[in-house]
């Protein structure tokens, strides 16, 4: 008999999944950290337009939406209300309701239904409160 006995093992080895748990949890902190939640509940229904040219918003985290349109739980004959961080505000008080706020710009989301004197009365408030870049929310028109 020799000293030196060879290992001669028939099975396959296995692999470890000792850090497996460590992977899920990277990835889970990964996209808690990176998802955004939406905090706004919009109460207005805003059927948008279609637009020939439309430009992303360069950093939507520091837009000021506001959304003009038929509240959701309403008659159908309603008239058209101002919805600002789920509050609705009356045409005089919006610049009050976005001077506090940090938002560079401001953002209209506004029915197609909705007629342009509410909207030249929200964007005259606007300026009251010294926010000059304003952009309207539209789709892209396909055809």
């Amino acid at each position: 008999m020799s000293k030196f006995k060879r290992n001669r093992s028939t099975g396959k080895t296995q692999i470890s999944t000792a850090s497996l748990p460590d992977i899920v949890f990277m990835l889970l902190f990964f996209f808690m950290v990176v998802t955004v939640i939406r905090q706004k509940e919009i109460l207005v229904d805003v059927d948008l337009t279609k637009a020939s040219e439309v430009t992303k918003l360069v950093d939507p985290r520091k837009t000021e939406h506001i959304y003009i349109g038929q509240p959701r739980k309403a008659e159908a004959n309603a008239a058209p209300v101002i919805q600002i961080n789920d509050k609705f505000v009356k045409r005089e008080k919006v610049a009050d309701a976005i001077a506090g706020n940090q938002g560079e710009t401001v953002a209209l989301q506004v029915d197609k239904g909705v007629t342009m004197g509410i909207v030249s009365d929200v964007k005259t408030e606007i300026r009251k409160a010294n926010r000059l870049k304003v952009h309207y929310i539209a789709y892209k028109d396909i055809d």
